[in-house]
Protein backbone atom coordinates (compact mmCIF):
# COMPACT_ATOMS: atom_id res chain seq x y z
CA UNK A 1 0.00 0.00 0.00
CA UNK A 2 1.15 3.60 -0.10
CA UNK A 3 2.51 3.41 3.55
CA UNK A 4 -0.43 5.16 5.43
CA UNK A 5 -1.81 2.09 7.81
CA UNK A 6 -4.67 -0.06 7.32
CA UNK A 7 -7.61 -0.10 10.04
CA UNK A 8 -9.88 -3.22 10.09
CA UNK A 9 -12.77 -2.33 12.01
CA UNK A 10 -16.27 -4.25 12.31
CA UNK A 11 -18.62 -2.24 9.50
CA UNK A 12 -21.08 0.10 10.76
CA UNK A 13 -24.69 0.49 8.94
CA UNK A 14 -23.10 4.46 7.63
CA UNK A 15 -20.73 2.08 5.43
CA UNK A 16 -23.72 0.03 3.83
CA UNK A 17 -23.19 2.76 0.95
CA UNK A 18 -19.60 2.11 0.13
CA UNK A 19 -19.65 -1.12 0.84
CA UNK A 20 -22.46 -1.80 -1.53
CA UNK A 21 -20.66 0.13 -3.78
CA UNK A 22 -17.32 -1.55 -3.43
CA UNK A 23 -18.58 -4.66 -3.88
CA UNK A 24 -20.46 -4.17 -7.11
CA UNK A 25 -16.81 -2.95 -8.62
CA UNK A 26 -15.06 -6.08 -7.77
CA UNK A 27 -17.36 -8.32 -8.70
CA UNK A 28 -17.94 -6.39 -12.18
CA UNK A 29 -13.57 -7.14 -12.26
CA UNK A 30 -14.72 -10.95 -12.32
CA UNK A 31 -17.49 -11.87 -13.57
CA UNK A 32 -17.55 -9.26 -16.69
CA UNK A 33 -17.27 -11.45 -19.90
CA UNK A 34 -18.24 -14.73 -17.84
CA UNK A 35 -21.82 -13.71 -17.14
CA UNK A 36 -24.37 -11.79 -18.57
CA UNK A 37 -23.93 -8.16 -16.75
CA UNK A 38 -27.60 -7.97 -15.36
CA UNK A 39 -25.92 -10.77 -12.87
CA UNK A 40 -24.09 -8.96 -11.25
CA UNK A 41 -25.05 -5.01 -12.00
CA UNK A 42 -29.12 -5.20 -12.69
CA UNK A 43 -31.12 -3.66 -10.48
CA UNK A 44 -32.48 -6.51 -8.98
CA UNK A 45 -29.31 -7.58 -8.51
CA UNK A 46 -27.79 -4.66 -6.52
CA UNK A 47 -30.89 -4.11 -4.54
CA UNK A 48 -30.67 -7.83 -3.74
CA UNK A 49 -26.36 -7.69 -2.65
CA UNK A 50 -27.58 -4.26 -0.87
CA UNK A 51 -30.09 -6.27 1.38
CA UNK A 52 -27.68 -9.01 1.98
CA UNK A 53 -24.98 -6.68 3.10
CA UNK A 54 -27.42 -4.56 5.46
CA UNK A 55 -28.36 -8.00 6.84
CA UNK A 56 -24.71 -8.75 7.54
CA UNK A 57 -23.88 -5.41 8.98
CA UNK A 58 -26.70 -5.66 11.54
CA UNK A 59 -25.56 -9.12 12.54
CA UNK A 60 -21.77 -7.69 13.21
CA UNK A 61 -20.25 -10.24 10.93
CA UNK A 62 -18.68 -7.53 8.64
CA UNK A 63 -14.92 -6.32 8.61
CA UNK A 64 -14.01 -2.94 6.88
CA UNK A 65 -10.87 -2.02 5.81
CA UNK A 66 -9.76 1.38 5.70
CA UNK A 67 -6.72 3.82 4.92
CA UNK A 68 -6.06 6.82 7.48
CA UNK A 69 -7.98 8.67 5.07
CA UNK A 70 -11.01 6.72 5.83
CA UNK A 71 -11.17 5.71 2.35
CA UNK A 72 -12.61 1.79 2.32
CA UNK A 73 -10.13 -0.01 0.53
CA UNK A 74 -11.89 -4.08 1.16
CA UNK A 75 -14.56 -5.68 3.31
CA UNK A 76 -14.88 -9.28 4.32
CA UNK A 77 -17.95 -11.01 5.82
CA UNK A 78 -18.50 -14.28 7.66
CA UNK A 79 -21.35 -16.28 9.11
CA UNK A 80 -22.79 -19.85 10.01
CA UNK A 81 -24.65 -22.07 7.40
CA UNK A 82 -25.52 -25.68 8.20
CA UNK A 83 -22.99 -25.38 11.71
CA UNK A 84 -20.14 -24.31 9.71
CA UNK A 85 -18.40 -21.02 9.76
CA UNK A 86 -18.34 -19.65 5.96
CA UNK A 87 -16.28 -16.76 4.56
CA UNK A 88 -19.31 -15.60 2.64
CA UNK A 89 -17.57 -12.33 0.90
CA UNK A 90 -13.86 -11.32 0.83
CA UNK A 91 -13.55 -8.02 -1.62
CA UNK A 92 -10.82 -5.42 -2.28
CA UNK A 93 -11.13 -2.39 -4.40
CA UNK A 94 -9.21 -3.35 -7.53
CA UNK A 95 -6.95 -0.54 -7.71
CA UNK A 96 -5.81 -1.94 -4.38
CA UNK A 97 -4.79 -5.27 -5.31
CA UNK A 98 -1.79 -6.93 -4.46
CA UNK A 99 -1.35 -4.40 -1.75
CA UNK A 100 -1.91 -6.52 1.96
CA UNK A 101 -5.27 -5.29 2.48
CA UNK A 102 -7.40 -9.07 1.79
CA UNK A 103 -4.57 -10.39 3.39
CA UNK A 104 -5.26 -8.29 6.98
CA UNK A 105 -8.81 -8.62 6.23
CA UNK A 106 -8.36 -12.65 5.61
CA UNK A 107 -5.90 -12.51 9.03
CA UNK A 108 -8.91 -10.88 11.19
CA UNK A 109 -11.10 -13.48 9.84
CA UNK A 110 -9.15 -16.43 10.59
CA UNK A 111 -8.25 -14.95 14.06
CA UNK A 112 -11.72 -13.88 15.11
CA UNK A 113 -12.79 -17.48 13.92
CA UNK A 114 -9.81 -19.31 16.03
CA UNK A 115 -10.82 -17.13 19.24
CA UNK A 116 -14.42 -18.37 18.66
CA UNK A 117 -13.06 -22.29 18.71
CA UNK A 118 -13.66 -23.01 14.82
CA UNK A 119 -11.67 -25.27 13.34
CA UNK A 120 -12.94 -25.36 10.18
CA UNK A 121 -13.95 -22.92 7.38
CA UNK A 122 -15.53 -23.09 4.06
CA UNK A 123 -16.02 -20.70 0.96
CA UNK A 124 -17.30 -20.68 -2.53
CA UNK A 125 -15.14 -18.87 -5.43
CA UNK A 126 -16.20 -18.50 -8.43
CA UNK A 127 -14.61 -20.95 -11.30
CA UNK A 128 -13.35 -19.04 -13.63
CA UNK A 129 -11.52 -16.19 -10.52
CA UNK A 130 -8.19 -17.77 -11.05
CA UNK A 131 -6.74 -14.98 -8.99
CA UNK A 132 -9.02 -15.33 -6.21
CA UNK A 133 -8.75 -19.15 -6.36
CA UNK A 134 -4.81 -18.16 -5.77
CA UNK A 135 -5.11 -15.82 -3.02
CA UNK A 136 -6.76 -18.78 -1.09
CA UNK A 137 -4.62 -21.51 -1.75
CA UNK A 138 -1.24 -19.19 -0.68
CA UNK A 139 -3.29 -18.99 2.68
CA UNK A 140 -4.10 -22.82 3.11
CA UNK A 141 -8.09 -23.31 1.31
CA UNK A 142 -8.12 -26.60 -0.04
CA UNK A 143 -10.64 -28.04 -2.45
CA UNK A 144 -13.61 -29.10 0.08
CA UNK A 145 -13.47 -33.44 -0.60
CA UNK A 146 -17.09 -33.31 0.49
CA UNK A 147 -18.33 -30.83 -1.64
CA UNK A 148 -16.06 -29.84 -4.47
CA UNK A 149 -18.83 -27.40 -6.47
CA UNK A 150 -21.35 -25.32 -5.56
CA UNK A 151 -23.08 -24.60 -9.43
CA UNK A 152 -20.02 -22.38 -10.98
CA UNK A 153 -18.49 -21.84 -7.70
CA UNK A 154 -15.78 -24.14 -6.38
CA UNK A 155 -16.15 -25.02 -2.58
CA UNK A 156 -13.05 -24.46 -0.22
CA UNK A 157 -12.09 -25.40 2.93
CA UNK A 158 -9.71 -24.23 5.46
CA UNK A 159 -8.57 -26.52 8.94
CA UNK A 160 -7.39 -24.09 11.06
CA UNK A 161 -4.94 -24.84 13.66
CA UNK A 162 -5.72 -23.85 17.32
CA UNK A 163 -3.46 -21.89 19.95
CA UNK A 164 -0.83 -19.61 19.63
CA UNK A 165 1.29 -21.81 17.51
CA UNK A 166 -1.10 -21.70 14.36
CA UNK A 167 0.12 -18.41 13.92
Amino acid sequence: MTGSPLRIQYALPADLDAIAALHAEARASYYRGHLPDAAFEGREELARSRAGWAAAIDAGRVLRARDAAGELLGVAAYGERDGVTHLTQLHVAPARWRGGVGTALHTTCVDAWRAAGVRTARLEVFDRNTRAQAFYAARGWLPDPDTPHAGDHLVLRLTLASGPAAE
